[in-house]
């Protein structure tokens, strides 16, 4: 059956750099309220393995973590119809207002999409926003569970990952 989900508030601490952009939560994250809640999910040890890091436990540990290193997060759809959890069952979606978050936190300096779905949600309602301009836009490897051809686990994406260090604070 398809349901209308929605997207958590933004997890914005102090002064963000850089903003991670999903599509939409998937059903474990959605049921533990957690960004990137699916223990499968790449997400936590891709950030702290860019450190060298493990992750922590606690999600507020995480995301403590997140914005000690200016790390802000969202997701680029408010709202959609969606059966299950993978993006391309994503229907009648409504987009957040990215380009009031942005507004609302100038020190973000560059937009990181988590996989294809993001970045291709955010060139539908936002190509031509004035909002982003100057800001450094960035597609990086869906951190999803599911393995594709070149990212088959978490040191496959922890190496894509790295091109958003020099934004980290």
């Amino acid at each position: 059956m398809t349901t209308r989900v929605h997207s958590f508030p933004p997890m914005v601490s102090g002064s963000p750099t850089i903003l991670i952009l999903g599509s939409m939560p998937g059903e474990a994250s959605i049921a533990m309220n957690q960004y990137y809640g699916n223990p499968r999910n790449h997400m936590w040890r891709v950030l702290y393995g860019l450190f060298e890091r493990e992750p922590d436990e606690a999600y507020e540990d995480r995301l403590s973590f997140a914005a000690s290193h200016g790390i802000a997060m969202w997701d680029v759809i408010a709202s959609c119809e969606r059966e299950g959890s993978l993006d391309a069952n994503i229907r009648a979606e409504v987009p957040n207002d990215l380009p009031g978050l942005v507004k609302e936190h100038p020190t973000i300096r560059c937009l990181v999409f988590n996989g294809t779905k993001s970045n291709d949600t955010f060139k539908k309602y936002f190509r031509d926003d004035k909002t982003f301009e100057g800001l450094t836009l960035m597609k990086l490897p869906s951190t999803s569970p599911i393995p594709t051809k070149t990212m088959r686990g978490t040191a496959d994406r922890i190496e894509a990952w790295k091109a958003i260090l020099p934004f980290l604070t």
